[in-house]
């Protein structure tokens, strides 16, 4: 029996549950974190509010902070419907998630590993939390970085991005495996850009971290 994380976007959270629940089905202590990416920008969009972003992170101000805090609370709700009735939904930033504020991105916070009991006693009672990465502040954090220092916290085995590309993708190919020392050029060098920067950011941590890491088809080792 292993531990894993399973990272949902906000674009896939309606089909990843069969997934998350075959994983659970084969005997596995299962943690989901996911994003509410599209839902958050359609309801900026729809309340007049700016939408931007910098290095695949949203800028979050003031106005915008309870947006995504309903709009993750929304995605979890469902989730935790569609994989009923051993989810159980938590907000980050009730569970004791921490970060540190990223000021130039307003309340946005790169998250850091720290212990989260909540977590440990759902996983032991048989249930699959499923957490909105929100930290205390409130601060907006990356739904992969989240889940990337959620997969240091619980020392978990293995974590899975799940999202709506292949993989990492190169010359047009999916990249089947790839180091971190390679991923992190790829980085430095902006050879990537959009929604894979931060999957690959969170992937490489937890690669590094000893947590075995795949975006899609695409296994990043350290």
């Amino acid at each position: 029996m292993s531990r894993l994380i399973v990272k949902v976007g906000g674009a896939v959270a309606g089909y990843a549950a069969a997934h998350i629940l075959e994983l659970a089905s084969r005997g596995n202590d299962v943690c989901v974190v996911h994003g509410a990416g599209p839902q958050i920008s359609a309801e900026m969009e729809a309340r007049g509010l700016p939408v931007q972003w910098v290095g695949g992170r949203r800028v979050t101000g003031a106005d915008a902070i309870e947006v995504v805090r309903e709009s993750l609370a929304a995605v979890n709700g469902a989730l935790c419907r569609a994989l009923a009735p051993k989810a159980i939904g938590l907000l980050g930033d009730e569970i004791g998630l921490q970060a540190a504020q990223v000021p130039s991105l307003g309340l946005v916070g790169d998250p850091v590993p720290t212990p989260l009991p909540a977590l440990e006693d759902a996983i032991a009672g048989g249930l699959i939390p499923v957490v909105a990465p929100i930290a205390r502040g409130p601060l907006n954090v990356n739904a992969d970085e989240a889940a990337a220092a959620i997969a240091v916290s619980l020392e978990a085995e293995r974590i899975f991005f799940l999202t709506d590309v292949p993989g990492l993708l190169l010359s047009g190919s999916v990249v089947p495996v790839i180091g971190a020392a390679e991923a992190e050029g790829l980085l430095e060098r902006r050879d990537v850009d959009g929604g894979i920067v931060p999957k690959l950011r969170a992937a490489v941590t937890a690669a590094r971290l000893g947590v075995r890491a795949e975006i899609g088809a695409t296994a990043v080792v350290a």
